[in-house]
C-alpha cells in the first residue's frame, strides 16, 4: 500500500461516501474505500485500477461528471500541475471538503498554501513521512480552462521554428531541455519508414520529424494524459497530423517500425524509476523491423549502452554535450 493511501485510511471515517480520489497510485486504496472513484491520467495506474474496479475509474486531463461528497487530490510533482488540479476540483465542491495528500520530501507542507485561495486549511495528520491536509471549500473558484495554461514556445529549425505548446505538468514545461536540443541537433540519416516518438511530452521530436517528412507516418506515445493532450495541440499549431497514443510504455506501441526516437523517462513524480526506459531498450527490437534504428537521448551517467548491445544490436555514441549523450543502434 502506497504510504499516501495508508495516511488516508488512518482518517478512513472521513472517506466514507463518493470521494473523488484524483491522481491515486495503483494500489488497493480503493478496495477499502468502496464508494471512491479514481480519477488518473497516467495510462498504467488507470489500466490497473480499471482491471480491478471496473467502472469506478476515469482517465484524462478533465474531471469526471457528476457530483462528489468531497475530492482528495494526491500531489504531483509539477506545482503548475497542481494549480490547475486543486482549481479544477474546487470548482466543483461548493461547501464541501478538499483534501490534499502527499509526501514530506514531494513538498507537501509548501504546496497546502495552495489550498487558501478556497477556504482556511489545516494538517488533518502526519505519518509514514506524509501529510494528509483538508480545506472546506467556502467559495468555488471559476474553473479555468486547461488550455488557457497552455505555454508555447519556439524551437529554432533548419527549416523555421516550429510551435510547442506546453501544458502543466508536462516534462520541461515551457521551454525546450537541453537532451532534446541535442537529439534535435542529430537527426540526419534516420531510416524511411514509420517512426516512434517514445515519451513523445510535449511532442517536440514528432512534430519536428513530421514537418521536416511529411509523408513519413509518425506515431507519439506517452504515458502521460496531459503530456499527449500536449503533443495534440503542437502538431495543430504547426498545421501537422500525427498518430497520438496515451498507453504504458513501449508495450503500447505499434510494431513494423523503421525508427524508434526517444528523449525516455526517468522519474515518476519525486522518484528515480528507470522501469519505463529500460523496458524500452530491452523491448524496442520486437517493435522495430529489420535494420530499423532505435535513436535516444540519455544523461551521460545513465548506462543505457550495455542493454542497447544486448538486446537490439550495436551500439554507437553518435554525439555528445551537456552532459548528454546520442546512442544509436541498429536491429540486425
Amino acid at each position: 500500500m502506497d504510504p499516501r493511501s495508508e495516511v488516508i485510511l488512518r482518517q478512513a471515517e472521513r472517506f466514507q461516501g463518493k470521494v473523488l480520489l484524483a491522481g491515486l497510485p495503483a494500489d488497493d486504496l480503493m478496495g477499502q474505500l468502496p464508494d471512491a472513484c479514481g480519477w488518473s491520467w497516467h495510462a498504467g495506474d488507470h489500466a490497473a485500477l480499471e482491471a480491478r474496479f471496473a467502472g469506478r475509474t476515469h482517465f484524462g486531463v478533465e474531471p469526471p461528471a457528476g457530483d462528489f461528497d468531497a475530492a482528495v487530490l494526491f500531489l504531483p510533482k509539477a506545482r503548475d500541475l497542481a494549480d490547475y488540479l486543486l482549481n479544477a476540483l474546487a470548482a466543483r465542491l461548493q461547501g464541501r471538503e478538499l483534501f490534499l495528500v502527499g509526501e514530506k520530501r514531494g513538498g507537501i507542507e509548501a504546496a497546502s498554501k495552495q489550498l487558501h485561495p478556497f477556504g482556511k486549511p489545516r494538517k488533518l495528520d502526519s505519518a509514514r513521512h506524509c501529510q494528509l491536509w483538508l480545506v472546506g471549500v467556502e467559495q468555488a473558484p471559476q474553473a479555468r480552462p486547461l488550455q488557457s495554461l497552455a505555454r508555447t514556445y519556439e524551437v529554432p529549425l533548419a527549416d523555421g521554428p516550429l510551435q510547442v505548446v506546453s501544458l502543466p505538468g508536462v516534462f520541461s514545461h515551457g521551454r525546450l531541455d537541453r537532451g532534446t536540443a541535442l537529439l534535435l541537433e542529430n537527426l540526419d540519416g534516420l531510416p524511411a519508414g514509420a517512426l516512434l516518438d517514445f515519451g513523445c511530452g510535449a511532442g517536440v521530436l514528432g512534430a519536428a520529424i513530421k514537418r521536416r517528412s511529411p509523408q513519413s507516418e509518425v506515431v507519439m506515445l506517452d504515458v502521460d494524459a496531459f503530456a499527449t493532450a500536449s503533443s495534440t495541440l503542437t502538431l495543430a499549431a504547426n498545421g501537422l497530423q500525427a498518430q497520438v497514443i496515451t498507453g504504458d510504455g513501449i508495450d503500447a506501441a505499434p510494431a513494423g517500425l523503421q525508427v524508434i526516437l526517444s528523449n525516455p523517462p526517468f522519474h515518476t513524480g519525486v522518484h528515480t524509476n528507470y522501469q519505463a526506459s529500460e523496458n524500452l531498450l530491452k523491448k524496442a527490437s520486437e517493435h522495430l523491423k529489420k535494420g530499423g534504428e532505435l535513436r535516444l537521448v540519455a544523461n551521460s551517467f545513465l548506462r543505457y549502452q550495455p542493454l542497447i548491445e544486448a538486446h537490439v544490436g550495436a551500439c554507437q555514441t553518435l554525439a555528445e554535450g551537456n552532459g548528454f549523450r546520442i546512442y544509436s543502434a541498429v536491429r540486425g
